[in-house]
C-alpha cells in the first residue's frame, strides 16, 4: 500500500489517498492507524490522514484523521494543512479548497509558488464555549453554561487543582494559562505527562479532551505546550494554537492577531467576526510502500 509521510511543525502524519478508492476497510481504520503509528515498529506517526471523496455537496474533498491510539478525531489544524498541500499538489488543483471534516466545513487557502504549496491558511470556524459542545460535566452548571478560568479539582500529587478554560474549535480543548495558576513552563514540562493525562481523562470530560499549557508573552504573542487527546505530548497542535489564541483574546490577554510559539515552530492565528484563521506551513517528507509492518 502506498503512503506519504508529511509533517507540520514536527507534528507528523501518514497520509493515505483514498480519493479514487478505499484502501483500508472502515472497520479496520482505527486498528490500522494504531499499528502503523508505532514508532520503532512501523512507519511511526502522530496520526493517519485519509483523503476521501466528500459526502457534503458544498465540499471538494473529505478529511479524516485517526490518532496514534486508533481513535478518530473531529479535526486537526496541522493535519489539515498537510492534507491541503497533498490534495492541491496531487489530487485537485483547486484553491481555495472546501473541506469536509467531522468538525464541520473548513476552507483552506494555499499560498503557492509554481506548483508547490508554501503555506496554508485555514478557516477554523466559530468557537463554541457551551459545556454541551465540549462536552463537559460540571456540578451546578447547565449545558449552555461556559467554563472560563475556573478551577478543576485534580487527583494528583503534583497539583490539587488547576484554573482552566474550555472551548471547541472543531474538537475540544482545555487551556491552562500559567500566569493564572502561578506556574512556570519548567514545572509544566517536568510534570506534563501526569498533568496532561489527568486532565485529558478527567471525569468532567466524558469524551476526553486536548490539554494545553499557555504562557502569555505579550499583547500579540503566546507560548504553549500540548498534550493531545489520544496521542500525548506533541511538538505542535494547530487546533490547540487556535483555541489558545481565541481564549487569550477572550480573557483580555491578547489582541486579535496572535503569534503562537510551539516546540515545533510558530503558527499565526487571526480572530475575526466570522471565526478564526490559522496559518502555517506543511512539509511532504517522503513517499513509501507499506508492506509487512502491521
Amino acid at each position: 500500500m502506498k503512503f506519504t509521510k508529511m509533517h507540520s511543525l514536527g507534528n507528523d502524519y501518514i497520509v493515505i489517498d483514498e480519493y479514487h478508492g478505499i484502501k483500508v476497510e472502515e472497520d479496520f481504520k482505527g486498528e490500522f492507524s494504531r499499528r502503523v503509528c508505532r514508532r520503532g515498529f512501523s512507519v511511526g506517526a502522530d496520526g493517519v490522514i485519509f483523503i476521501q471523496r466528500p459526502e457534503d455537496k458544498r465540499c471538494d474533498v473529505k478529511f479524516r484523521i485517526f490518532n496514534s491510539d486508533g481513535s478518530e478525531a473531529e479535526m486537526c489544524g496541522n493535519g489539515i494543512r498537510c492534507f491541503s498541500k497533498y490534495v492541491y499538489e496531487r489530487v485537485l488543483r483547486k484553491n481555495p479548497l472546501y473541506v469536509e471534516t467531522l468538525g464541520g466545513l473548513r476552507v483552506c487557502e494555499m499560498e503557492v509558488e509554481g506548483d508547490t504549496v508554501r503555506s496554508v491558511r485555514v478557516y477554523m470556524g466559530k468557537p463554541r464555549f457551551q459545556l454541551r459542545d465540549i462536552p463537559m460535566i460540571v456540578e451546578g452548571k447547565k449545558e449552555d453554561d461556559v467554563f472560563l478560568n475556573e478551577y478543576l479539582q485534580l487527583n494528583t500529587d503534583v497539583l490539587e487543582r488547576v484554573k482552566l478554560s474550555v472551548v471547541n474549535v472543531g474538537n475540544p480543548h482545555a487551556l491552562v494559562f500559567l500566569e493564572d495558576n502561578n506556574l512556570d513552563m519548567d514545572f509544566v514540562r517536568k510534570n506534563l505527562e501526569v498533568l496532561g493525562r489527568e486532565i485529558e481523562n478527567h471525569k468532567a470530560f466524558p469524551e476526553r479532551i486536548n490539554v494545553h499549557f499557555v504562557e502569555t508573552l505579550g499583547r500579540n504573542e503566546i507560548r504553549m505546550v500540548s498534550w493531545e487527546r489520544g496521542v500525548g505530548y506533541t511538538r505542535a497542535c494547530g487546533t490547540g494554537a487556535t483555541a489558545s489564541a481565541i481564549l487569550a483574546h477572550k480573557l483580555g490577554k491578547t489582541g486579535k492577531r496572535v503569534l503562537v510559539h510551539l516546540d515545533g515552530g510558530d503558527l499565526e492565528v487571526e480572530i475575526g467576526e466570522d471565526g478564526a484563521y490559522l496559518k502555517g506551513d506543511a512539509v511532504l517528507v517522503y513517499d513509501g510502500i507499506l508492506r509487512d509492518a502491521l
